[in-house]
């Protein structure tokens, strides 16, 4: 009976462990009365081995990360060694590193806790920019697969907060006629008021078995349906990413439209974004004549050369539009899309991020 009360007691000393309800103290109690008397049922039995594996398992425990080299100190040696291996670690230079741990702690909600900020984006930057698994990043910072995997989701909620801040038009945009335009006989004059593209893409996502249907698509694999949109330069300048592979770019659309906290660039009065027939035909987004030939291999196939107005501007639309897709493709090709799906924010808001610091 003294071993369990000294274990219970144990919960409230160490530190990672949340403080037990009021429900549970009680519960407790009650089997330690139980037991005192030698009066207590199977049920209070099983409870009570329950708590004492509990116990056994993460109090009593051999560590795992035993070795004396902490990732502490493994990322101060990096940020104080040679700028080649802060690149080589965590893809950007030690300035760009330190700005945007303030950033992310002046701005985002970073915090110390029983691993400091700065060790938290280490690990997240070491993850995301040398696809690192979970087993690798424990090892390497000395800390268990559990402790990566919060950090690792915490950070990446921070990063897409970060997105949305970041992940936007520059300042006065919208006010030139983008040179994609003005210098191609395709396009100028009749898209001088274009300002951009908005289209879909799908990419597999890592979804548990019973929350896998919504997300499988037309492929039968599970995916996300990523909204974005993007200049002629081929930056993207808004993301909504997340969506299950099985919404509709129309219902995705609409609420990137309603909901004020994402931000999205609506354009100016007068100018416009170029979408497909899955979007709604409204002020500030012009698609294509419907019934038409569209996609630019529906023209290349057979040597059918657009005839008619409609497929004539279908075609330079669907040439403007593709700016989009190859934005896409870029993309796509700069990290490991198969493990790491849900991070089309982060890595769109880090190079913005990075951009603007060696601007």
């Amino acid at each position: 009976m003294d071993e369990f009360n000294n274990m219970y007691n144990s919960f409230y000393m160490n530190y990672d462990t949340p403080e037990l309800s009021e429900e549970a103290q009680r519960r407790i109690a009650t089997i330690v009365t139980q037991v005192e008397h030698n009066n207590y049922h199977e049920e209070e039995e099983q409870v009570l081995s329950s708590v004492l594996l509990h116990h056994e398992t993460y109090f009593t425990k051999q560590p795992c990360m035993d070795s004396n080299y902490t990732g502490q100190m493994w990322v101060d040696e990096v940020l104080n060694g040679h700028d080649g291996r802060c690149m080589n670690s965590f893809r950007m230079p030690k300035n760009i590193f330190h700005s945007l741990l303030h950033d992310l702690q002046t701005n985002y909600g970073l915090k110390h806790g029983n691993v400091s900020a700065m060790e938290k984006l280490a690990l997240s930057l070491y993850i995301l920019g040398n696809k690192e698994s979970n087993s690798n990043a424990a090892e390497r910072f000395q800390r268990s697969g559990e402790t990566v995997s919060r950090i690792f989701t915490d950070m990446l909620q921070i990063f897409a907060r970060m997105g949305i801040d970041t992940i936007k038009p520059i300042e006065g945009q919208f006010e030139e006629v983008p040179n994609h335009i003005r210098h191609d006989t395709r396009y100028w004059p009749h898209f001088k008021y274009c300002i951009g593209a908005i289209d879909g893409t799908h990419i597999k996502a890592c979804i548990s078995p019973s929350c896998q249907i919504p997300y499988i698509g037309r492929k039968g694999e599970p995916t996300q349906n990523i909204m974005a949109v993007c200049d002629f330069n081929m930056c993207f300048i808004f993301a909504f990413p997340g969506w299950e592979g099985t919404a509709h770019d129309n219902r995705i659309f609409l609420q990137a439209l309603r909901k004020e906290e994402l931000k999205f660039p609506h354009p100016p009065s007068g100018k416009y974004y170029l979408v497909d027939s899955g979007y709604p035909q409204m002020a500030g987004f012009l698609g294509p004549y419907r019934g038409e030939r569209y996609h630019l291999p529906d023209f290349h196939r057979g040597n059918h050369r657009a005839s008619g107005k409609k497929e004539i501007f279908n075609h330079a639309h669907s040439s403007l539009r593709s700016v989009i897709e190859r934005t896409f493709g870029v993309w796509k090709k700069m990290a490991n899309i198969k493990r790491y799906s849900k991070l089309f924010i982060r890595q769109s808001s880090f190079n913005s991020y990075c951009n603007n610091g060696f601007a």
